[in-house]
């Protein structure tokens, strides 16, 4: 059962973010295909309701300009879904198709782009790559709008290639340009001001009167190519395949090299990459085959505590295990920034290239963000996630040094430590001496040692990868 509860875990820190131990024992009893396959199926769960959301925080349908209430948002979801691996992959193509406020300066307009993502991250990955192609929200982050006929922009169609779907070394100058001009045309309605009513959502519009009909010459095939045909072409290529499932294994499986090394830098398992690009081209481009077939295999299980935890991660596991906020009440906002404190501004990513992952993610600053944020909440004895970890250390009676290690580190995860981060635990422990749950005053002394110990635990660097 002990290794049952470990393989759930980890599934669900990568396939969501994180459980707690009376889930992890329900969806054990169900069996790890079965959880599988209910992931794979979100609509067989409720969805978010978001009027418990705009109950609390009204500014959150329409947040315009007012941060952080874009984040406020987007943080509910990410903590109250019932859904975590459909929230997982919009989280997953957020920062695949990074697109961010410092530019848009619409945060509905990005909301929008992630219920996107929600709806199709899931579903065919060229039905995606073209509805990103007519989101008005990407079309102005990539400047689209500008691309004319007569005076062609190379923004969009370059980052298209480069970042989207084949990665550099897999296309020439010319095919950027020649699948720019098949995009001239492709822009959105004017928006209405914001005041006095409120923004009015973009509206995505082709315009044929400035669209380049031209004969083009693009990755070996020519004609009258508009951005439909483009995007059919690009998927069929063996590099699309390779560069979205490389993605798909840095996020889920293990952290690989930063994306603009992938030209020169090799998968860090090139068998396990050619297996799901094999399924990928097999199953037509669609996600979930290649998801079932990641979860499923061994080179998921044994990727243990090989991928650093990102940002929003560690903050929505924190929230979701200690528990406690599902209402969205005054102070929501401060917690909907912590990502940002830590290197991830949600919604607001540094470039179109999104977030450096991996060990990029640590520096002094960051990491002790990560820490405070972790530790404050998992000292707080208030939340129920937090007291029904000290039940359980209760119900196993008087605790010696030792087991109030192993039980602590257990429940919390279980999160495994090398024997030195061990030793220190284990030595801090001993100072306090066994504890014991037979008098109130015992037991309250317990339960602070109990938090002490589990701040104690999530500081180490162990806590730090999923």
């Amino acid at each position: 059962m002990a290794n049952d509860i470990a393989l759930m875990a980890h599934l669900m820190r990568r396939a969501g973010f994180g459980a707690s131990r009376d889930e992890l024992e329900v969806r054990a009893a169900k069996g790890y295909e079965a959880t599988v396959e209910e992931l794979l199926d979100p609509e067989s769960q409720p969805p978010v309701d978001p009027y418990d959301l705009l109950r609390y925080q009204p500014a959150a349908l329409l947040p315009g300009g007012q941060p952080p209430m874009g984040n406020v948002n987007y943080m509910y979801y990410l903590v109250t879904t019932q859904r975590p691996l459909q929230e997982k992959m919009a989280l997953f193509w957020h920062h695949v198709f990074a697109t961010g406020n410092s530019k848009v300066d619409n945060y509905d307009q990005l909301l929008e782009q992630i219920e996107i993502f929600r709806a199709n991250g899931m579903g065919n990955y060229r039905d995606l790559l073209l509805k990103m192609a007519r989101n008005p929200t990407m079309i102005f982050w990539l400047d689209n709008n500008q691309n004319h006929g007569t005076a062609v922009n190379e923004n969009w169609g370059r980052e298209l290639l480069e970042l989207f779907s084949l990665g550099a070394g897999n296309y020439t100058e010319k095919d950027v340009r020649e699948a720019s001009r098949a995009f001239t045309g492709w822009t959105f309605e004017t928006k209405i001001p914001r005041l006095p009513y409120g923004r009015f959502p973009w509206k995505f519009e082709y315009r044929p009167e400035d669209h380049d009909d031209g004969i083009k010459e693009f990755l070996g095939h020519r004609g009258h190519l508009n951005g439909e045909d483009i995007i059919d072409i690009v998927v069929q290529q063996l590099a699309c395949a390779r560069f979205v499932c490389r993605h798909l294994y840095n996020f889920f499986v293990a952290d690989e090299p930063q994306v603009p090394a992938w030209s020169f830098e090799p998968p860090r398992d090139p068998a396990a990459l050619d297996a799901m690009a094999k399924t990928f081209r097999e199953s037509n481009y669609e996600i979930v085959p290649v998801l079932r077939m990641l979860f499923n295999s061994d080179f998921f299980k044994n990727a243990r505590n090989k991928h650093l935890k990102s940002p929003a991660e560690v903050v929505v596991g924190t929230l979701r295990l200690v528990g406690g906020h599902e209402v969205p009440m005054p102070g929501y906002g401060e917690l909907s920034m912590q990502p940002s404190y830590m290197g991830q501004d949600l919604l607001n990513p540094p470039s179109v290239e999104g977030w450096h992952t991996g060990p990029e993610w640590i520096n002094s600053g960051s990491l002790m963000a990560r820490i405070n944020f972790v530790a404050e909440q998992m000292g707080n004895l208030s939340l129920p996630g937090v007291r029904a970890i000290i039940d359980r250390l209760k119900a196993r009676g008087a605790l010696s040094p030792d087991q109030l290690v192993a039980g602590c580190l257990d429940l919390l995860g279980p999160v495994e430590v090398n024997s030195s981060t061990r030793t220190e635990l284990t030595e801090q422990a001993k100072q306090w001496g066994q504890l014991k749950w037979d008098s109130d005053q015992n037991a309250q002394t317990a339960a602070k040692r109990a938090t002490e110990m589990m701040q104690l635990i999530v500081a180490t660097r162990e806590f730090q990868f999923a």
